[in-house]
């Protein structure tokens, strides 16, 4: 990899700074997708979006599908502008590979009952489908009185049974991470997505 990347922070519009991979934060990052400026308005919007979709009496709960989800969560619930309780699942099929292994883990269940409320799901990244395909059929089980599901990127790989409400950004055909997202328990802590 060329010790130099030009990458632009924001719109391509607005030019392009020019980073070593040691400023980056990891020598394996081959460029920003969506950067922390673009995340942060798309992140507002979504809120604004969601709270509009509720009313004062609607019990909403937001649920976060761990571990790549926790930052989303955590700005997103900020924005959406109403009372809401969250609680959060882990589910993966990821392991240490760049690739769905397609055998989806479950470790926690949420403790808040969700029976009888309006729950939003909340996803990083709808790659190849299958942790969704799995865990909303297990959630429609527990009898929520809605179940929408927000998610930050989508790669329009497949057709879901129950498609995203809510989408941040149409994300391309490559390993993304940062944001929350890994490979291998690596780049979460990142302010953007970039690919590796």
């Amino acid at each position: 990899m060329n010790p130099e990347i030009a990458l632009s922070r924001t719109a391509p519009e607005d030019g392009s700074t020019t980073f070593t991979p040691a400023q980056l934060g990891h020598r394996r990052l081959h460029r920003i997708v969506f950067s922390e400026e673009a995340i942060q308005r798309r992140v507002a919007e979504l809120g604004r979006e969601i709270a509009a979709c509720y009313g004062p009496e609607d019990d909403v709960l937001v649920l976060g599908l761990l571990k790549g989800s926790f930052i989303f969560v955590a700005d997103l619930v900020r924005q959406i502008r109403m009372p809401i309780q969250v609680d959060f699942l882990v589910a993966s099929s990821y392991g240490k590979g760049r690739v769905s292994s397609g055998e989806i883990k479950l470790w926690y269940n949420p403790g808040a009952s969700i029976e009888n409320r309006n729950v939003v799901l909340v996803e990083d990244i709808i790659d190849s489908g299958n942790t969704i395909q799995r865990v909303i059929p297990m959630l429609m089980e527990m009898n929520p009185a809605s179940l929408e599901l927000c998610t930050l990127l989508h790669k329009r790989l497949v057709r879901l049974p129950r498609e995203a409400r809510w989408v941040g950004f149409d994300a391309p055909e490559e390993f993304l991470v940062g944001y929350g997202l890994d490979f291998a328990e690596d780049f979460r802590h990142l302010p953007y997505v970039g690919s590796i």
